[in-house]
């Protein structure tokens, strides 16, 4: 669910001071971003919103959510747009987060 080597790499990159910073921001960013997705009306919008959300799930290491946004891309690219389950993508996210802050708070 959580690629807890990127979160590794992430923090030695920017430093344990700034990680928190740069959690909090990427939390707000998506999930402004999950709620551009529920908002759509336009199938066209979907996939760029999805690229979005794949990069940045991407960025922070929430693999799984990342690879249904991938999946939902991928779909809404080739015209299969009943192949697109924001159900999936939603609850990926939802647990995906509930579980990050869990463990990032036992540590």
């Amino acid at each position: 669910m959580i690629n807890w080597s990127r979160i590794s790499e992430l923090k030695d990159e920017i430093g344990e001071e700034d990680f928190t910073e740069v959690v909090d921001l990427f939390l707000e960013e998506v999930d402004e971003g999950i709620e551009i997705l529920r908002a759509i009306q336009d199938h066209g919008q979907i996939g760029p919103q999805l690229h979005f959300l794949k990069g940045s799930a991407m960025n922070l290491g929430f693999s799984e959510f990342s690879e249904h946004c991938e999946s939902g891309e991928n779909a809404v690219a080739n015209g299969f747009f009943d192949q697109f389950d924001m159900g999936t993508i939603l609850r990926s996210y939802e647990a995906s987060k509930s579980y990050f802050i869990d463990a990032l708070s036992d540590h």
